[in-house]
């Protein structure tokens, strides 16, 4: 089998890129070929590389590509969680999936139709520009039809209370693109944007604390990697500051699926970035979100329904100037020392060794 590099900027690693139609269905006997895979990347000194994307043609008529999202977990090769998606590992998979035959030649205005298998979300990537080696993207996150804000809300309410190290604290759950908990870093006694970003160990920890309350609300395991967690208040100029761990550690930037949720978010009534958007006259239109790594821009469309406050559907999201960079492609058996290498120039791209 032949394994893909390639690496959205912002993301925290590159993401490891596979034929889904060369390995098995059934989720164990995945597992394991992915948990060998991962060994082997780690003897080539992949051990950051922590996000894997399963692609193949999409047999549906209305899509291009079938995506799989694979979170790997520190703590062994055999540990994984694949209940979320990742919307830079999304694009590096279009990159690859090109790069590999799977789709045709990228070229500006051409449009890519991204199924996402684990979310059933409906994603369309949309050529911006295209070089040698790096593609840029305007991505959308559309819906098939407009989804009330209500069923965006997976505890039923725009805020609920979560108790973590004998703390209580309010936070805004909401699942679009990914399932976030978003929690006013004010909470923390963290009182700006300078403090959100220098903080260190003592606030990740709180947070994935909070994080693990989160997940054990929604009935999942508290020690994998969804739903996801961020702290956010006013940025200095203006829209909403924000700063979420990933695994392992900070996140550099943020998500693009979290720039999506916090985005939807932020436009249902009540909630705590759409609070903090009123503190800080963003408006209705686009969110300009500041994180450590940079700013973003999303816009998040809705229909107000004009009753009862809180009323309202999700249209679509979009995010604009994303790009990739392909990194390289290998074999992956049988072992051997040029193969070893052709790996090991792959990583050496992204820093890793």
């Amino acid at each position: 089998m032949i394994g893909h590099l390639a690496h959205a900027a912002g993301s925290p690693c590159p993401t490891f890129v596979l034929d889904a139609a060369r390995l098995p269905r059934e989720d164990a006997a995945l597992l394991g070929h992915l948990a060998e895979a991962r060994r082997y990347l780690t003897s080539a000194g992949g051990a950051h590389v922590l996000k894997i994307a399963l692609v193949e043609p999409s047999a549906h008529p209305m899509f291009d590509l079938d995506y799989r999202f694979v979170q790997a977990l520190p703590g062994g090769p055999d540990r994984f969680d694949v209940r979320g998606s990742c919307g830079h590992s999304a694009l590096a998979a279009v990159v690859a999936a090109a790069r590999s035959g799977m789709l045709p030649r990228l070229v500006p205005g051409a449009r890519v139709r991204v199924r996402v298998r684990n979310t059933g979300d409906s994603v369309v990537c949309e050529v911006d520009r295209a070089e040698r080696d790096e593609v840029g993207f305007t991505v959308t996150f559309v819906q098939p039809r407009p989804v009330p804000f209500a069923e965006l809300l997976p505890t039923g309410r725009t805020r609920t209370v979560l108790e973590a190290d004998g703390r209580r604290v309010e936070v805004s759950m909401v699942a679009s693109a990914n399932p976030y908990a978003f929690v006013d870093a004010r909470a923390f006694h963290v009182t700006d944007e300078a403090a959100l970003f220098a903080a260190g160990g003592d606030l990740l920890r709180r947070l994935e604390s909070l994080r693990a309350a989160a997940a054990e609300r929604l009935g999942w395991p508290p020690g994998g990697a969804f739903p996801k967690i961020a702290a956010v208040l006013p940025a200095e100029g203006g829209g909403i500051a924000v700063r979420a761990p990933t695994v392992p550690g900070w996140h550099p930037t943020l998500a693009l699926t979290g720039a999506v949720c916090l985005s939807t978010a932020a436009r249902i009534p009540g909630t705590v970035p759409w609070h903090i958007t009123r503190e800080t006259d963003a408006g209705d239109g686009r969110l300009d979100i500041t994180t450590p790594g940079g700013g973003v821009a999303v816009t998040a469309v809705v229909s107000l329904s004009g009753g009862a406050d809180g009323d309202g559907a999700l249209l679509w999201s979009s995010v604009a100037r994303k790009h990739v960079t392909f990194q390289g492609s290998f074999a992956l058996a049988p072992l051997s020392h040029l193969q070893f290498e052709e790996v090991a120039q792959c990583l050496a791209l992204s820093g890793a060794v």
